[in-house]
């Protein structure tokens, strides 16, 4: 068997094309070990690593030739051809509890696929390299695993994998207002993606008093590693679907019937479109091949992001809520907070937020507490403590920054007090 260290251009070539493992039995598995790739837009596929010993993973890039990473373990890229690095924002990888699997989603942005594309145009190799770095906790040396990218059109060899969800109402306001017991307007998904396979789910609604979605929950299951699928909160259901998406990469995906969502109870509801994993032969990954564990690992309508949420707001509607402004829903101006129960900061969306911001502040404009929220979340469960470091009165809102960081958007602070005991 060819090893890592292995300076022969040959094997270093053949290795580069998938066609040799280029691993030792005890080095890091992983599988698939080349997946083809969308030549014109974002990929993403799920990559099991097994065999892991006291490693961890770090970064994680592309580029269009690899060398060996000698006095390292493995092959990493050529510092002349990176294409580019995996952004945080899309980095939805996860270390196994026991740390000898790593279950990583590749999101390939369209800026690399063109780089790629582009240096295939110029008569290199079509072929390219997602290349992990794993470091050692017990002072071992670096290793580098790679996987080797294919460049195809975004057709059925393509893993089935979603690039864009799209959440909206019939009507051009960002947040609904229904009277108790009526319905709110029909709604929609947008959905791009890439591949073809069968799209499996259920349309679910977040209930007022609800512990709200974390990250996590807000993923496709495709997205997670086994053991998390079955650990995804669940919510009300309204309706399931289950229809075939053929290779075109745009499906506009109706709602259920609004009579059927709940519309009993006063408050905030969210609409969560929940996508469950399908059997797609072209984004399978093999834990045996991996060496970490049996069978197989279903990852079709895998995403790189959390999907929005739809919120709709039963009863009247809350002041300074503006259609298309970042504005605030609870708790609402001039309504008493009860330190007996948990509550919940909710807010409409911004359509371009890259992150938002929640503040907390004293009368004074003195913070208190603030936290960090994900694209698609616009909720926020006030932690257990806040009570205790907030005064009688206090002052919030929400900022939205764009994805170069800059401040797209802000509601206006709003004054709240907690009830009297």
């Amino acid at each position: 068997m060819t090893t890592t260290r292995t300076t022969s251009a040959a094997l270093l070539f053949l290795a580069g094309l998938g066609f040799l493992p280029a691993r030792l039995p005890a080095d890091i598995q992983r599988s698939p070990t080349g997946t083809n790739v969308n030549s014109q837009a974002a990929t993403t596929a799920l990559i099991t690593f097994g065999n892991l010993r006291s490693q961890v993973p770090a970064e994680a890039l592309w580029c269009g030739q690899i060398i060996p990473a000698a006095p390292d373990i493995g092959f990493k890229c050529d510092p002349n051809t990176i294409f580019g690095v995996l952004p945080i924002r899309y980095d939805q990888s996860r270390l196994s509890p026991n740390g000898s699997v790593f279950t990583d989603i590749m999101s390939i942005p369209p800026s690399v696929a063109r780089r790629a594309y582009q240096a295939a145009a110029r008569g290199e190799n079509s072929a390219f390299f997602y290349v992990r770095r794993f470091t050692s906790t017990s002072g071992g040396p670096d290793e580098y695993v790679f996987v080797t990218c294919k460049l195809t059109g975004g057709g059925a060899r393509v893993p089935f994998a979603l690039l864009d969800v799209r959440l909206a109402f019939a009507t051009d306001e960002p947040v609904q207002s229904v009277e108790r017991n009526a319905a709110p307007p029909p709604f929609k998904a947008e959905i791009s993606y890439n591949g073809t396979g069968q799209l499996v789910g259920r349309w679910e609604v977040v209930l007022p008093g609800d512990e709200r979605p974390a990250g996590r929950d807000l993923l496709t299951e495709g997205t997670l590693p086994p053991e998390e699928r079955l650990l995804q909160r669940r919510y009300t259901q309204v309706e399931r679907f289950s229809v075939f998406l053929p290779p075109v990469g745009h499906f506009t995906l109706p709602g259920p019937d609004p009579s059927k969502l709940p519309a009993t109870v006063d408050g905030l509801h969210e609409i969560l479109l929940r996508i469950e994993a399908s059997d797609d032969r072209e984004a399978d990954s093999d834990l045996a091949a991996a060496a970490a564990g049996e069978g197989i690992v279903h990852a079709g309508a895998v995403a790189g992001f959390q999907l929005p949420a739809l919120p709709y707001f039963v009863g009247s509607v809350p002041a300074g809520v503006v259609p298309g402004g970042l504005a605030l829903l609870t708790p609402r101006e001039k309504t008493p907070i009860s330190t007996a129960e948990p509550f919940t900061f909710s807010w409409s969306p911004h359509p371009a937020a890259a992150l938002y911001r929640l503040e907390i502040a004293d009368p004074a404009q003195k913070e208190i507490h603030a936290a960090l929220l994900q694209p698609g979340i616009t909720s926020y469960r006030a932690p257990s403590f806040l009570h205790d470091r907030a005064p009688q009165k206090f002052r919030w809102r929400v900022v939205a920054t764009g994805p170069d960081g800059r401040v797209i958007g802000s509601s206006p602070w709003r004054d709240a007090a907690w009830a009297a005991p």
